[in-house]
């Protein structure tokens, strides 16, 4: 008896990280994109085995259907999050694993590439969902997993001139959400900050707070309805240092934790142990611009 190996098996299991890190980026949640991952596999298994056996490339062909349900998604999505209570922030990701953005090697544009690392940070989380969901494909393809504009105009069904208009107006968005550089040498800044702000939360000192504030900063929670959080933003230093003290003192049992936020230095505040708020936290200049708190328990499984 002669046995035969799927290739689509092997792509699969090789390409799942990678997948996993491409719908993640595009939909903002771990568990959605392991359901677009398990989707797109499905579907491989759906086929007939004569049609598995005519696809050339596995690989792209995973690629691009995971690409296209996650399009589905994200159109569907605009309408769910406008049911949403309060403010909608993606899943928080937990320590420094690596989402591999590995892709075509593609050497053009090199100024505009963005680095794997800061293509997954909360900054840049946030500054996706003011793209349009064809901007967003397309800017997650070509600029941080290296696909060329032919191969991304195929994936998405366009034309190679209308990637390219695209992939420039969500620079232009990016541009104007200004995430934050990804150096080590301001990381390991932030991280002080970062440290400093801890002990300064974890001891509810207002004064202590706001001196590690920027004068402007700006705190975004996200409850869901699930969690008491702020429906509305919380803006300028002393009202996030009143509001991030009340809630220390409110919460009995809390402990705060350094920990990586989608690769950067964050928080985590437990309750007896258990995580009730994970903030990603944006350092300029020594002074903390921007708290991302998410506080919706579903959105804190792997935490």
């Amino acid at each position: 008896m002669t046995h035969t190996t799927d290739p689509g098996l092997s792509a699969i299991t090789d390409e799942r990280g990678r997948l996993t890190g491409l719908a993640y980026r595009l939909l903002g949640s771990l568990a959605e994109a392991d359901d677009v991952v398990q989707e797109a596999s499905a579907r491989w298994y759906a086929m007939p085995e004569e049609r598995r056996a005519e696809i050339a490339n596995p690989a792209a062909w995973l690629t691009t259907v995971a690409t296209r349900i996650c399009l589905d998604v994200l159109g569907s999505a605009r309408a769910r999050r406008e049911q949403y209570v309060g403010a909608w922030l993606p899943e928080p990701l937990p320590g420094s694993e690596d989402w591999h953005a590995a892709g075509p090697a593609d050497p053009a544009d090199p100024a505009d590439r963005v680095t794997l690392d800061e293509s997954v940070s909360m900054a840049f989380l946030v500054v996706y969902e003011s793209m349009t969901p064809a901007e967003r494909v397309v800017f997650v393809l070509h600029d941080v997993f290296r696909y060329t504009f032919p191969e991304v105009a195929e994936i998405v069904g366009r034309s190679p001139e209308a990637c390219r208009q695209l992939a420039t107006s969500a620079r232009r968005r990016v541009r104007a959400g200004r995430p934050p550089a990804a150096a080590a040498a301001a990381d390991r800044q932030a991280a002080d900050v970062v440290g400093d702000f801890k002990r300064a939360w974890a001891a509810k000192d207002i004064p202590a707070l706001v001196d590690l504030l920027d004068p402007d900063a700006r705190l975004v929670a996200d409850g869901g309805g699930l969690a008491n959080a702020a429906l509305k933003p919380v803006e300028g230093g002393e009202l996030v240092a009143r509001f991030l003290a009340a809630f220390a003192d409110r919460t009995d049992g809390l402990a705060v934790e350094e920990c990586p936020v989608n690769g950067h230095p964050g928080l985590v505040a437990r309750q007896h142990g258990r995580a009730v708020s994970v903030a990603a936290l944006e350092v300029t200049a020594g002074r903390i611009t921007r708290i991302w708190a998410i506080r919706n328990p579903e959105k804190l499984h792997s935490w």
